[in-house]
């Protein structure tokens, strides 16, 4: 996400007001652990996407088009204790040069089933196919829709099912002129978020993600069960951030069987952007997500857990 002058700034105003560090406020249930992951390396930070193959191999999306292949050491109990990652390497196009930089806003990492991803970007709304990550990019067909979103508010999320189906879903949708002056439907508390679908070479918009309070959506991920699930962000101010994670099934003619995981309070956590739905060896359910940190020094990248039996 690009608004990092505002992020910045209210982060500043935490840490100034003794807010952040403070006691933190009690979380949701489910919650398993919070590891702040670090690193000295230049293009560290920003990460807005996160995949996990199992509980140990993991890949990491940030938003200035690069990515980091690494694995997650965990306790008897599942908990994180250490990361170990390689170096971060920059997205390419459709060659072998990296992405130009008012393109190279990554926002959304997808697994496909063949071990392929998709990578969803914001600014300039599209969808990149990569048959291996470092290697040439393919293009998906980019919609009229997809020109139309608000400039910093395009797909934040990109999933797929086991069938190869990619969904993706914007953070806002596109103004409507109301007398003359452009008003974002992603402000109005009625309005809910389109899902567009490609299969079979083409786009469709099959569903609408039905908006709840003031909760954008930020990531997506196709569960094991076969449900979407997504996760959701609000931003408090010099509160901090809140997040929610919701599911559904995707059933025609609309999402439905909508299942609240958790919504946790103002300032328990940082900026989470990233989101990976897994089963662990016990059977249960774990959400593995990452904070965007916006490559600000008094936020910090977390990597957060959450596990449901």
């Amino acid at each position: 996400m690009q608004r990092r002058s505002v992020f910045g700034i209210a982060a500043g105003a935490l840490l100034a007001l003794g807010l952040q560090g403070s006691a933190s406020p009690p979380p949701p249930p489910g919650f398993l652990a919070a590891y702040t992951w670090r690193d000295t390396e230049q293009r560290f930070g920003g990460f807005s996407a996160i995949e996990l193959r199992d509980a140990t191999h993991f890949t990491a999306l940030s938003d200035r088009g690069a990515y980091v292949e690494g694995t997650l050491t965990r306790d008897a109990g599942g908990v994180i204790t250490d990361v170990l990652a390689g170096r971060i390497t920059l997205l390419t196009s459709d060659g072998k040069a990296p992405l130009i930089a008012l393109r190279s806003d990554s926002e959304g990492l997808a697994l496909a089933p063949d071990g392929s991803f998709y990578v969803s970007f914001e600014t300039a709304a599209r969808v990149l196919h990569y048959k291996r990550l470092g290697g040439p990019a393919e293009n998906l067909p980019i919609p009229k829709a997809f020109r139309s979103f608000p400039r910093n508010a395009g797909l934040e999320a990109v999933a797929v099912d086991m069938q190869g189906t990619v969904y993706a879903m914007p953070e806002r949708t596109a103004p409507a002129k109301v007398g003359g002056l452009a008003r974002y439907s992603g402000s109005d508390s009625d309005t809910p978020f389109p899902i567009f679908r490609y299969r079979n070479g083409k786009w469709d918009q099959p569903f609408d993600l039905p908006r709840v309070g003031e909760f954008l959506p930020v990531s997506a991920d196709i569960g094991p069960d076969g449900r979407l699930y997504v996760l959701e962000r609000a931003f408090h101010g010099i509160g901090g951030f809140a997040s929610r994670v919701r599911s559904f099934t995707m059933a025609k003619p609309a999402l439905t069987q909508a299942r609240t995981l958790f919504e946790s309070p103002a300032g328990l956590h940082d900026n989470l952007e990233g989101l990976s739905v897994w089963r662990d060896a016990t059977g249960a359910l774990r959400l593995t997500m990452v904070s965007d940190d916006n490559f600000r020094f008094l936020q910090r990248t977390e990597i957060v857990e959450y596990r449901f039996p």
